[in-house]
């Protein structure tokens, strides 16, 4: 919704064309859902605050910036190129690229595979960490 909300707001400022539209939204569902489903682990595993701030620091902002958010990933050495393929963070700026302008770096379908890939893996581990009752007070 913040998300939708922004996008809305730059309309005002200036013109936005998306290509495709339904890879769009495609996208924003399923990696909206992997945010939620690391939020959720997160959530369960962290005992205090300063921990969901350790997770948010020490793994979801590298893998950001790694990710090609700010470059395209063919200007990184070759080393950080092979860490970058690994970064499933990639796959959905990636894919959200190829919603917006029509452009990718890889292919819309290895990029949705991926992300939906990594989607089902993180739902299904909240899910049995929820069942199982990992950290939680009955």
């Amino acid at each position: 919704m913040v998300g939708l909300g922004v996008f809305v707001v730059t309309l005002a400022f200036t013109s936005v064309s998306i290509d495709h539209p339904l890879w769009l939204v495609l996208f924003a569902i399923v990696c909206s859902g992997i945010l939620g489903a690391l939020g959720v682990i997160a959530g369960i595993w962290a005992e205090k605050f300063d921990q969901l701030a350790a997770f948010q620091n020490f793994i979801i902002m590298p893998l950001t910036f790694l990710s090609g958010v700010f470059y395209s990933i063919h200007s990184l050495p070759p080393f950080w190129l092979t860490v970058s393929r690994f970064n499933p963070i990639f796959y959905m700026i990636d894919g959200f690229r190829y919603g917006f302008f029509g452009a990718s770096d890889v292919t819309p379908g290895l990029s949705l595979l991926v992300v939906l890939v990594c989607f089902v893996a993180l739902s299904a581990f909240s899910l049995i960490l929820l069942q199982r009752g990992y950290k939680l007070r009955h």
